[in-house]
């Protein structure tokens, strides 16, 4: 009886142990079946990652060159300082590398020697140190090896890339600067990322069982692929000029809110300048000018971050692009375009202006409060007149005034090749307005549009009505300087027709001789323009200042157009604010460089010709005699200093140009040569008083501006009164006609 029951229980424990071998084979059968099947991929990537480590490579951000492949940003080759721990057996020896590295990178060694003690080949220490710090580096691993008996490879250098910017200020709301990662965060730089940056390169590491990395013999090298590089359409020559003007008018002008100057191909929208100043230093473009620093410091510590952030958000703002603004009285062009492309005027058309115009109700004055009287459409144009363009206005109609609006491009963004592009700002998202609205806007008041649109609208007039395509990138080049693309010029659409463009043309030419615009005349060249002054407010603005922008929009030649140029100065807070005596000489000082330097051809008239400046011959070396009679042959008058048989130095110096009959002073010695006179104030005189005192002085004048009226003045000069300079400099003196007049 108990042996059955022995062997019953021995039945049973067999086939428990049989049932649970099945289950628990059969489960890990199942299980390995599953994953083999269903969960391969996953745990093989998983078992990758656990065995590698990978590391990215830095690739070369492209090069950005301008129209003429002068280099404006490049990436130059720096590198980056890594630490393996595995190499360092000893904390002696990690306390050794971690107090002569923290010397070298200016770094905590406490923080170097925390990181020494991981079981790693690859352990960051630094990036983007340049040569002399790399060669101490380099020494100090030889000195690890030599003296300490310590491995070599524990410290080594990996290239990585550092932005330069070779010309700092210039253009630097346009280029834009890239962080600390190589990434673009402004300009250009943000807007080609993607083609600027490349693709980085790899370096995969094996780890070992227990998760330690394998020395280099294990690892890959995938090598990065460099960017590409763009050339821009910026000529960085026409850039400085224009800089360089907007950077005097800003401080002749005392202009609050900064300037913006355009300088664009009026057949295929290149952009050959275009400058948001003032500027900031694109090598260092975190670091606000010493004066705002100042003001942030003066506010509650809660509040100075923000007004800091506020401060760079406005200085690396490309106002040309980003801000909109009334565009006063240059958008009379277009009114005018409108009523004679629909036929509705004549030159002869006659206009009545008594110093206002009612509309609705609502009395809107004009310049000159006493009136301009009876006016024919040329007039009208010339003397800027609001009543007049107010009826011009309402006989081109609401419907009419907004499809030609639509037509030249002021109701879409251009689509320029920069970001941030603002919208324009009209009184209705479909065009409908009131007639007080048609009335205002004839005139170029009370809607608002971009710089960048103005511009491109002017090139249309200029150019025989066609609306161009701006843009600031002409081609992509690949790593190895090969060109990759290249932008074709885009014609959009014909605004108006060539005969109304030429009329118009035609007529702005006359203004910039004798109207409105002669302040931005420029002798031996056929400019074409028209001014603007703009109010934007009613009232004073929370700093106390009355907020007008004065603009000046012009090209040349008028006949067969080239460049157009517009410069716009925001709130100027001086004695004058209007676009005429604010603006137009800005523009007459840049077109009076930048056409010359386009080679444009001049077409001086008899009476300019008689004033034409003589460039200054090359006298230094010769015999005196010899120089004198050089000198005068030229057609100037001489002034020999000191004793000697040699001219030693002259001035004015060779090249420069100075009016004929202008003075050459001769130096024989040294002694001579030291000599100074003090520079007068030339401003607020005819050109005839301005030649008697700079004769007197013993200086030479260089006239530019409006020279053609009886009413035109001194209004700047290049070299403050009371400054010490050699006999003979060269002084040139802008003149400007006296009076408003938009």
């Amino acid at each position: 009886m108990a042996k059955g029951k022995t062997q019953s229980f021995k039945s049973r424990s067999a086939i428990l142990l049989a049932l649970i071998l099945v289950l628990g084979f059969g489960a890990a059968a199942l299980r390995i079946g599953w994953l083999q099947t269903f969960q391969a991929e996953e745990l093989r990537k998983k078992a990758v990652a656990q065995q590698l480590t990978d590391t990215t490579l830095s690739a070369k951000r492209g090069s950005i060159y301008d129209r003429n492949m002068e280099p404006l940003a490049e990436s130059a080759t720096v590198w980056r300082v890594v630490l393996a721990p595995v190499y360092l057996k000893t904390d002696e020896d990690r306390r050794i590398v971690a107090k002569g590295l923290a010397e070298i990178l200016d770094m905590d060694e406490e923080k170097i020697f925390e990181k020494s003690q991981q079981d790693s080949y690859y352990v960051e220490l630094k990036r983007q140190i340049e040569t002399d710090v790399r060669d101490k580096i380099l020494a100090f691993c030889e000195t690890l090896q030599e003296e300490h008996g310590i491995n070599g490879n524990a410290v080594y250098l990996l290239d990585d890339y550092k932005r330069y910017y070779h010309k700092n200020e210039l253009a630097s709301a346009v280029i834009g600067f890239t962080g600390s990662d190589d990434q673009g965060l402004s300009g250009i730089e943000y807007q080609y990322d993607d083609l600027l940056t490349g693709t980085p390169g790899r370096l995969v590491t094996a780890t070992n069982s227990v998760g330690t990395e394998m020395p280099f013999k294990y690892s890959q090298n995938i090598d990065a692929v460099d960017g590409s590089s763009l050339v821009l359409t910026i000529d960085s020559h026409i850039q400085a000029i224009v800089e360089k003007y907007l950077k005097e008018g800003i401080e002749e002008n005392k202009v609050y809110n900064r300037a913006v100057g355009i300088v664009m191909d009026v057949n295929n929208g290149e952009v050959l300048a275009m400058a948001s100043v003032g500027g900031f230093d694109l090598n260092d473009p975190f670091t606000l000018p010493e004066e705002i620093m100042a003001e942030i410091a003066k506010l509650p510590e809660k509040e100075r971050g923000q007004a800091e952030s506020n401060e760079l958000s406005k200085m690396w703002r490309n106002k040309a692009v980003s801000d909109t603004y009334y565009p006063g009285s240059v958008f009379k062009m277009f009114t005018a375009a409108m009523a004679v492309e629909e036929g509705l005027v004549t030159d002869n058309s006659s206009f009545y202006c008594p110093g206002y115009y009612v509309v609705d109700g609502v009395s809107m004055g004009c310049h000159l409060t006493s009136g301009h009287g009876t006016q024919n459409f040329r007039e009208s144009i010339k003397n800027s007149c609001n009543p007049a363009f107010m009826q011009i206005g309402e006989l081109v109609g609401k419907e009419k005034f907004y499809k030609y609006y639509q037509a030249f491009g002021f109701s879409e963004k251009t689509g320029i090749d920069l970001p941030g592009e603002a919208d324009d700002i009209f009184f209705s998202e479909d065009g409908s307005m009131l007639n007080v609205n048609l009335a205002t806007a004839s005139f170029g008041q009370n809607f608002a549009i971009t710089p960048i649109q103005m511009a491109t609208a002017v090139c249309a007039i200029a150019n025989g009505g066609y609306i161009v395509q701006p843009h600031v990138v002409s081609q992509v080049l690949d790593s190895d300087g090969n060109i990759v693309s290249t932008v074709s010029t885009d014609v959009k659409r014909q605004a108006v027709s060539s005969e109304t463009a030429a009329h118009i043309a035609n007529i702005l030419e006359e203004n910039a001789v004798s109207g409105s615009g002669k302040n931005g005349y420029v002798a031996g060249y056929r400019v074409a323009g028209k001014t603007g002054t703009s109010e934007k407010k009613v009232d004073l603005n929370d700093d106390g200042i009355q907020d007008y922008i004065a603009s000046f929009c012009g090209f040349a030649p008028a006949e067969d157009a080239e460049v157009v140029c517009l410069v716009f100065f925001d709130t100027p807070t001086g004695a004058a604010y209007y676009g005429s005596q604010v603006a137009a000489p800005v523009f007459a000082k840049i077109m009076s460089e930048v056409l010359p330097y386009l080679e444009v051809p001049t077409q001086y008239t008899d009476e300019e010709i008689e004033n034409l400046d003589v460039t200054v011959g090359s006298y230094v070396g010769m015999n005196v005699d010899e120089a004198i009679s050089a000198a005068e042959g030229e057609g100037f008058t001489v002034t020999v200093k000191g004793e000697g048989e040699k001219v030693l130095a002259q001035v004015p110096r060779a090249s420069m140009n100075i009016p004929k009959g202008g003075n050459v002073v001769l130096y024989l010695d040294e002694a001579s040569a030291k000599e100074q006179v003090e520079v007068p104030d030339l401003k607020g005189y005819n050109v005839s008083s301005v030649n008697y005192l700079a004769s007197i002085a013993g200086i030479n004048v260089s006239i530019t501006g409006a020279v053609n009226s009886a009413l035109s003045m001194s209004s700047s000069q290049s070299i403050a009164p009371g400054t010490m300079v050699s006999p003979g400099t060269v002084v040139t003196v802008n003149f400007t006609t006296g009076g408003v007049n938009d």
